[in-house]
């Protein structure tokens, strides 16, 4: 039998960066408003900032309610899929759904991949930690890459799954390039759930003009649930900035 060992390390959609930064920032221009008045406003509006990351940080962490982790789960919940074969997770940051799909699915194999990049925390060797800490090492795999340029053969998976990634991907000019980047490692039938800033229209456009693209590429069914709008989500995290644009697309290939 697998032993789960202590929790695994999956971090926090707000990092600390961003609340050192904004804190700072405030500091800052406190100072400078003692010679220039007008400076406070700024200084204010760093302060409300930080206040108000420090309250996302918490809804989103285990202490505050979990929020993180819901929002995230989202995803599996959308995938149609029986478990059997491999799955791909474009941009497994520390590996959280890479390791739940594998737990949901003891039968399966799944790789994740990621990026990286230095302004995240994420790495693969926590990736790999934290398979280890939920007894799923002999069913996962992590490798570097980019979700615009996927190094698998066309038509590879059986699933495909993202969360969050597909508008980060500083290398597509066209988000739109990602999510067909993706489909196409997906083989003929597989399944995927894809979670994103989807109703921004300056990167995707129109819904409806995204989904039917989608189906002119040979999709079977692509289908779009506005996941912004769950009661369990703050009304106060549904700011366009943070939660207030989200949607899945998910369907059949």
């Amino acid at each position: 039998m697998k032993q789960e060992n202590k929790e695994p390390e999956y971090g926090n959609w707000v990092s600390k960066k961003l609340l050192y930064g904004s804190g700072t920032l405030s500091l800052v221009f406190l100072g400078l408003s003692f010679l220039f008045p007008i400076l406070i406003i700024l200084a204010l509006f760093f302060l409300l900032a930080f206040v108000y990351f420090v309250y996302a940080r918490l809804k989103f962490s285990p202490a505050g309610g979990n929020l993180q982790e819901k929002v995230r789960n989202l995803v599996l919940d959308y995938l149609e899929w029986d478990g059997c074969g491999q799955a791909l997770d474009i941009g497994c940051g520390n590996g959280p759904l890479t390791i739940e799909l594998a737990k949901k699915y003891p039968q399966s194999k799944v790789t994740g991949i990621d990026y990286w990049g230095a302004g995240w925390d994420y790495s693969q060797n926590l990736c790999e930690t934290n398979a280890e800490r939920k007894g799923v090492s002999d069913q996962v795999s992590f490798q570097k890459a980019s979700a615009s340029r996927l190094p698998f053969h066309d038509e590879m998976f059986d699933a495909a799954i993202s969360n969050f990634v597909f508008h980060e991907v500083a290398d597509a000019k066209d988000k739109r390039d990602v999510v067909r980047e993706a489909l196409r490692v997906l083989r003929k039938g597989g399944v995927f759930s894809f979670q994103d800033l989807f109703l921004v229209e300056q990167i995707y456009g129109k819904t409806d003009d995204l989904l039917a693209e989608i189906k002119s590429w040979g999709v079977e069914r692509v289908e779009l649930v506005r996941t912004n709008n769950l009661d369990f989500i703050p009304r106060s995290l549904k700011l366009p900035f943070m939660l207030g644009k989200i949607a899945i697309l998910y369907g059949r290939k």
